[in-house]
C-alpha cells in the first residue's frame, strides 16, 4: 500500500518524482502530494485528494522547481480521505516526511507529540513520527540519528524517506515490513517503493533489507544497521524496461495483462523442464533433498493467492499423495500452529512483500517447519530472499489491481512444483511425461480460449443490470469459481459469490430466482455428471444459467441457459484456462458500467499493511 518516490539530483526531480508516482499509482490513489527543496532553501508543497492526476493539476498552477524532494501516493489507513491527510506530513517548515505501513503505537506517541506543543493537522500516524523527528533535530541530533532514534520506538510496519530543508542534500531511508529501494544514477540518487517507478532513469537498484537504514546524496549511498554500523547490500542491475508500465495502445491495463498471460506462462516454464520431465533442483541446491522428506505441505496466501493455493491442494494430493492444508495468512498468523514431522511450508505472494504473508512466513522459521519455499513474482523481494527454496513465476509487471496473469503464472508454478513433488515420490516415467505434455499445453490452451473474447463482451450486457451473481464450480474448479466471483466483484462492485456446486442445496439454493444470474464452469471431467445435477437443481428454481463448458461436455442452450463454449482443455490443467474467460467477463462487465478498471475503489495492488 502506497507508494513512495525520493530523488536528490542535479536537475529538477519534481518530473521524475510525479512520473514514479504515476507508475505507484496502482499501490494507492486516494491522494497525493510532493515537496521539494527549493533554490532559495524553502518547502514547495502539494497535496490532492484523488489520483495524481489531480496533483499534477495543482503544480501546473503552481510549479514546484528543486533538486532535492519526496513524493507519495496514499491509500488510507488512519484518517479518511483528505487533503490534510496527504502525504507528505511536513514538521514546522523544516522536515518533510513520507510513510508507507501503520505505526501501531501512534497513541502514545500522539500524546507526546501534543506535550512538546506541536499542534496536529492531521488524523495520521504519520504526521506523529514527523513532529517527533523535528524535535530530535531541533535538539541537535543530525538528521539520519533523528531518523533512527524516533524510529526505534516505533512499533508496526513501516518504509519511510525523510528530507530536512536545512540539509536538502541528502535523504535518509528507513524500512521494517514495507519494501524500499534505492535506485542509481551517475550524480543523482533516486528512493521507491518498488523498481517500477525508476526505470525511465536508471536500471541499477540496491534492494534495502529489513531493518535497514540509508542515506542518499547525489554521489553516495550508505547503508547502516539499527546501530549505525555500515552495512554492504549488492547492487543489481535488472532487465526490466519502462514501457512494462505502460497500456501498449490497450484501454487498460487489466485487459493488456490477461492478453500477456500466454507469454507469462511460456515464460513461467523456462528452467522448470526439459524434455519429457520437470527439474526440481530449479527450485534450489537442495529441493531434492527437501522434497523427498516432505511428508505435508502447508500453503498459506492472501486473497487471489490464496485461491490458488486452494488449486494446488488438489494437485499435490492427486500427484503426489501428500496431504496438503491451505490457510489465509492473516488467520495463520494469530494461531498456535502445530507443526507435524517434515512439513514444507508454502507461501505464494504475486510482489514477495504482501504483509500476513510475510509475517507468517517469518513466524514459520522459528515453527519447526521442515523448509521455507515462496512461490513469487518479485525475484528481490523479502519473501524470496528469505525462503530456502523460490520458484519464481514469469509474470513480468502487473499494474491492474485485479490480478489476472500473475494468478495464472501461479497457479502453472504449483502445478509443476506438484509435480516436482510426485517425481520425488515415485512417479513413473510414463505418468510425468503425461502431466509435461498437459502442462506444456497451457500456453497455447490460453492463447485459444482468448478469441472467445468478443463471445465475452456480448455476454457481459446481461450483467450490467444485475446487483448479485453465484459462481459454480467442482473440485478443482471450485477454487476458480471462488476467483471469478472475487474478480467480477473487485472490479464492477457487483456482489458476488463462488461455491462448491454440491453446497447449493446448503443454503445458497434460497437466492436462486429469475434475477440471479449463475455462472457454472464446467470442463469434461469425471464431475460432469454431478455437475449437470447442480445445473437442472438451478434451472428448476427459474435461475438464468450461463454455463462455460467444453465442447465435449453435450451441454445446450435452451431457455433460461446460455452456453459458452470452451476450446477443449487437458483435466489437469482445466483449472488454469478456465481461469481466462471469468477474467474477461469481470472486466466487461466493469467497462460496461463504467468503474475503475485498474484502480478499484477502496483497493491496491501491494497489500503491505495488516
Amino acid at each position: 500500500m502506497c507508494g513512495i518516490v525520493g530523488a536528490v539530483a542535479q536537475r529538477n526531480v519534481t518530473p521524475i518524482l510525479m512520473e514514479g508516482l504515476h507508475r505507484l499509482e496502482y499501490r494507492g490513489y486516494d491522494s497525493a502530494g510532493i515537496a521539494v527543496v527549493t533554490a532559495g532553501g524553502k518547502l514547495c508543497l502539494e497535496r490532492a485528494v484523488g489520483k495524481v492526476a489531480q496533483l499534477e493539476a495543482k503544480l501546473q498552477q503552481h510549479a514546484c522547481v528543486g533538486t532535492s524532494g519526496i513524493a507519495h501516493t496514499r491509500w488510507a489507513t488512519h484518517g479518511g480521505v483528505t487533503e490534510a491527510n496527504a502525504h507528505p506530513h511536513v514538521s514546522r517548515g523544516r522536515l518533510a516526511l513520507i510513510h508507507n505501513g501503520v505505526i501501531e503505537n501512534y497513541e502514545t506517541l500522539r500524546t507526546e507529540v501534543l506535550a512538546l506543543g506541536y499542534e496536529l493537522s492531521s488524523a495520521t500516524d504519520t504526521e506523529v513520527v514527523a513532529h517527533l523527528m523535528h524535535h530530535a533535530l531541533t535538539s541537535g541530533m543530525p538528521l539520519r540519528e533523528a531518523v533512527r532514534s524516533v524510529l526505534a520506538r516505533c512499533t508496526g510496519a513501516y518504509a519511510v524517506a525523510v528530507l530536512d530543508v536545512q540539509d536538502a542534500r541528502r535523504l535518509v531511508l528507513a524500512r521494517v515490513g514495507s519494501p524500499l529501494v534505492i535506485g542509481l544514477g551517475i550524480g543523482e540518487m533516486f528512493a521507491a517503493s518498488d523498481v517500477a517507478a525508476l526505470l525511465p532513469v536508471t536500471n541499477r537498484f540496491i534492494y534495502l533489507e529489513e531493518g535497514d537504514f540509508a542515506e542518499i546524496t547525489q554521489d553516495e549511498v550508505e547503508v547502516f544497521d539499527a546501530k549505525g554500523a555500515t552495512l554492504h547490500r549488492t547492487v543489481h542491475e535488472i532487465s526490466l524496461h519502462a514501457d512494462a508500465s505502460e497500456k501498449g495502445g490497450y484501454r487498460h491495463f487489466m485487459v493488456k495483462e490477461i492478453f500477456e498471460q500466454p507469454a507469462a506462462l511460456l515464460a513461467t516454464l523456462q528452467g522448470r523442464i526439459v524434455g519429457d520431465h520437470v527439474l526440481p533442483p530449479s527450485l534450489g541446491p537442495r529441493a531434492d533433498e527437501i522434497l523427498a522428506a516432505t511428508k505435508l505441505v502447508h500453503i498459506v496466501a492472501c486473497g487471489t493467492s490464496y485461491h490458488a493455493g486452494l488449486v494446488a491442494k488438489y494437485w499435490i494430493e492427486t500427484l503426489a499423495k501428500l496431504p496438503c492444508h491451505v490457510e489465509i495468512a492473516s488467520e495463520y498468523r494469530y494461531r498456535d500452529v502445530v507443526v507435524p514431522d517434515s512439513t514444507l511450508f508454502v507461501t505464494l505472494s504475486q510482489s514477495g512483500e504482501t504483509a500476513d504473508t510475510l509475517a507468517a512466513l517469518r513466524s514459520a522459521r522459528a515453527a519447526g517447519y521442515l523448509a521455507l519455499l515462496t512461490v513469487c513474482n518479485s525475484a528481490q523481494s523479502s519473501m524470496v530472499r528469505e525462503s530456502d527454496l523460490v520458484m519464481l513465476t514469469q509474470a513480468g509487471a502487473e499494474i491492474g489491481v485485479a490480478s489476472t496473469k500473475a494468478f495464472t503464472t501461479q497457479l502453472l508454478a504449483l502445478l509443476v512444483f506438484a509435480t516436482m513433488l510426485a517425481r520425488n515420490r515415485g512417479l513413473s516415467p510414463e505418468r510425468e511425461r503425461e502431466i509435461v505434455r498437459q502442462i506444456q499445453s497451457v500456453p497455447g490452451a490460453v492463447e485459444r480460449t482468448l478469441t472467445m473474447e468478443p463471445v465475452i463482451r456480448k455476454l457481459a450486457e446481461a450483467f450490467v443490470e444485475k446487483h448479485h451473481a453465484l459462481f459454480l464450480g467442482r473440485g478443482p474448479m471450485y477454487p476458480i469459481a471462488l476467483e471469478g466471483a472475487l474478480k467480477l466483484k473487485e472490479i464492477s462492485y457487483v456482489h458476488a459469490e463462488g461455491y462448491a456446486a454440491g453446497e447449493l442445496k446448503h443454503g445458497p439454493l434460497a437466492l436462486i430466482d429469475e434475477t440471479m444470474p449463475v455462472i457454472v464452469v464446467a470442463p469434461n471431467n469425471e464431475l460432469l455428471d454431478k455437475l449437470k445435477s447442480n445445473i437442472q437443481v438451478v434451472r428448476a428454481r427459474g435461475g438464468q444459467l450461463f454455463v462455460i463448458a467444453d465442447q465435449a461436455t453435450g451441454l445446450k442452450a435452451e431457455p433460461g441457459t446460455v452456453i459458452i463454449d470452451m476450446p477443449h482443455a487437458e483435466p489437469l490443467v482445466a483449472p488454469i484456462v478456465y481461469t481466462v474467460p471469468l477474467q474477461l467477463l469481470a472486466y466487461h462487465v466493469a467497462v460496461l458500467k463504467g468503474t475503475d478498471v485498474d484502480q478499484p475503489r477502496n483497493l491496491a495492488k501491494s497489500v503491505t499493511v495488516e
